[in-house]
């Protein structure tokens, strides 16, 4: 028997940071991501983001690359906004995202700051968080690739 227990604090952008994750539409989406979660048979513990991006903590599977995984989140997401919201056509995710993985011991002050994503960005752009979760996790990053 194998034990695993792979937080990973994963954060992607709207394509060109639009502004198109309003209330209506992440109150939907965050229980159908818990589902795509649970199809690839991992758990999330948290999910949320202001309008142009998202956050979310879940716990992988051993059995599946966490590029895989994040790839299908965000495809299967993707899809179900244009079903969904049939108005939102031009719906897309950027091309990248940022992983971390995350101790145990420290998950619950993750969920916290997932949950107050609203009250963070008042004060803090995206670039700005996503400059300083780089930092703090020690990852070399391009300049270049910020804000687009």
């Amino acid at each position: 028997m194998s034990y695993t227990n792979f937080h990973t604090h994963i954060v992607f952008a709207t394509k060109d940071r639009r502004a198109m994750l309003i209330n209506e539409i992440m109150e939907r989406l965050v229980p159908y991501l818990g589902g795509i979660i649970r199809k690839l048979k991992g758990t999330m513990l948290a999910a949320n983001g202001p309008e142009n991006h998202l956050h979310i903590l879940a716990t992988l599977p051993p059995t599946i690359a966490p590029s895989d995984f994040i790839r299908d989140i965000k495809a299967n997401s993707s899809k179900w906004i244009h079903n969904t919201f049939p108005d939102l056509a031009s719906f897309a995710w950027q091309d990248g995202y940022s992983a971390f993985s995350v101790s145990h011991s420290i998950a619950p002050r993750v969920i916290k700051y997932i949950r107050n994503q609203h009250e963070h960005h008042k004060v803090k752009s995206f670039d700005e968080e996503l400059i300083a979760l780089l930092e703090l996790h020690e990852i070399k990053f391009d300049d270049r690739y910020l804000g687009k």
